[in-house]
Order: C-alpha cells, then structure tokens, then sequence
C-alpha cells in the first residue's frame, strides 16, 4: 500500500505492517534500507510485545514463563488494513489469536499509523487492553534502517555523522551475554560540533544503547555534515545500529528494552515497561522528517 505526495512516495506492506520504501519523488533516492539478506533482510519492523531479548529466551507473566523470540511476534504477523477515510494515511491493526496467546497471554489490539505530511512520516502505535479484568504489561519500539548518505559503505572513510539534541555527557550501554545489557556505562565520544562520527568500526561490538530519556532527536548528517534525515521521538530508549560493512544505519525509539544480563524477575518489572489498565488504550508516535529531497 502506498502513500504519495508532490516530495516522497512511502510503500507500507500488510505483513508487519512495516514500511517497505521513501523514495524521493524529485530525484529518485532510496532513504529506507531494501533489506538484502546479505546483511539483514528487515527494513523496518516493529517489535512488539518486547524489546530486544528476554534472558534465555524465557518471559515470566506472572509466574507463567513462556519462551518468546527476539523483539516478539507484531514483525511476523499480518496485520489487517483499516478503512480511515484520509489520504495522507494508512492504517493497519493486529488483534490476539491462539497464536500469540501462547506467546502473550493478554487480549489485545494493535494499531498502526502512518501518516504522510510534506516531507514528514508520524507513525502513531495505539496499543489496547481488551481483557476486563487484568492489567496488560508490554513493550513496543521501531527499527527503520536508512541508507548512508552516500547510499555506500565507505570502509576506510567516514560515513556521516549522528547529530543529536543534547550533547552533554552523553552515555551508552553494551548488548553482552546472550543479547542481554551489561551493567556499565560508556561516555559518547562526541566531536567539536557535538557530533558523532560514523566511523567503520562504530558498531563492532552492536547496537549503542542510549536510555534514560537522554535523547529525543537524532540525525544523520553527511560525511560534509550536510543535513540527510532526522527521527524524532519521545521514547526514553533509542538503539542506534548496523551490521558491520552494510551501508545502512538503524535509529530505534524503543518503549522498553532487552533484559539485563542474569534476569529472571516478572516481565511486568523489566525495565522500561509499559502497563495499560483493562479497556484502556496507549498511544505515541515518532516522525521520520526527509532532508535534500
């Protein structure tokens, strides 16, 4: 399904309901990764109802542990289309089966926005407790993959910069055993401008995990630190990653994040959980705004 304006046409597909393309309408550039299996065969799924890995692949519901893959199940599943009525916008929604009851055993609806304005793309989550009478707990976060500015791996070069909207001792954690998050803290080594170099060797040892609310905006920027595109969010979790030698960056606002190594608590106390009241609904967003269209 696809979205199209005078600037940027946006392909979202039903499956994931994961957005497949934006492509500039005035020079033909490809922003979103294409998802060769090469590297990584995604584009941009979402993760739902966790974040990231649960140690040893086990979620305990209160008391009842089930084993559940990496980021959930939303990514894999097909989501129906729904009617709006708006022509900037696309919506798709996924409701609980005895499929993923098996995975997450709450009743639930997820819905899932895109809406596209001038060269700006909100997705909007609204997430829904159908149970009456249970608390639902869960997790939510984006992992759109764009292309260098240069559309290239430069291997012995820079390969643009990561701009953000705060640049004061900037900290990161480090996915260790088995997926999970180690327990130290890393200083962001930032250049004269404030900037993060994209150096080769920037995610040799994965993702840079940046939590606590330190970011809401991040920025690729050229290697000539001309302006590309920006995500805003309002997420307290952002992952910035990339294969190594793939010429493609993910910036991911997260509602929640993988476990720390060793835990074994309730999946209702891992950090960065979200919690809904029975027949309630949560909703946020973040933008993905185009540069150099």
């Amino acid at each position: 399904m696809q979205l199209r304006n005078n600037l940027l046409t946006v392909e979202v597909s039903a499956d994931g309901a994961e957005l497949q393309s934006i492509k500039s309408n005035v020079t033909g550039h490809e922003y979103l990764w294409q998802g060769d299996p090469a590297f990584w065969n995604r584009r941009s799924p979402v993760l739902f109802p966790i974040v990231g890995k649960a140690w040893d692949g086990i979620v305990n519901y209160g008391g009842k542990k089930v084993e559940i893959g990496q980021h959930g199940f939303a990514r894999d599943c097909r989501f129906d289309p729904v009617d709006n009525n708006d022509e900037s916008t696309l919506s798709f929604r996924l409701r609980h089966n005895e499929d993923t009851l098996r995975l997450f055993p709450f009743r639930f609806e997820l819905e899932i926005s895109y809406t596209l304005i001038d060269e700006r793309i909100t997705i909007l989550w609204k997430v829904t407790n159908l149970d009456t009478g249970h608390e639902m707990p869960f997790q939510i976060g984006a992992h759109p993959a764009f292309y260098y500015p240069s559309g290239q791996f430069k291997a012995n070069d820079l390969n643009g910069y990561l701009a953000f909207d705060s640049n004061i001792d900037l900290t990161y954690e480090l996915i260790e055993a088995k997926g999970c998050l180690g327990d130290r803290k890393y200083p962001l080594d930032l250049d004269a401008d404030g900037m993060l170099p994209i150096t080769p060797d920037l995610f040799d040892r994965d993702a840079l995990v940046i939590g606590d609310k330190q970011l809401h905006r991040v920025s690729i920027l050229s290697a000539q630190k001309q302006p590309y595109m920006t995500v805003l969010f309002t997420a307290p979790v952002v992952g910035l990653w990339s294969k190594p030698g793939a010429p493609f960056i993910c910036i991911e606002p997260w509602y929640g994040r993988c476990d720390c190594v060793g835990y074994n608590g309730d999946f209702a106390d891992r950090e960065y959980t979200n919690r809904i009241a029975p027949g309630q609904s949560w909703e946020n967003s973040y933008c993905i705004i185009l540069e150099n269209i």
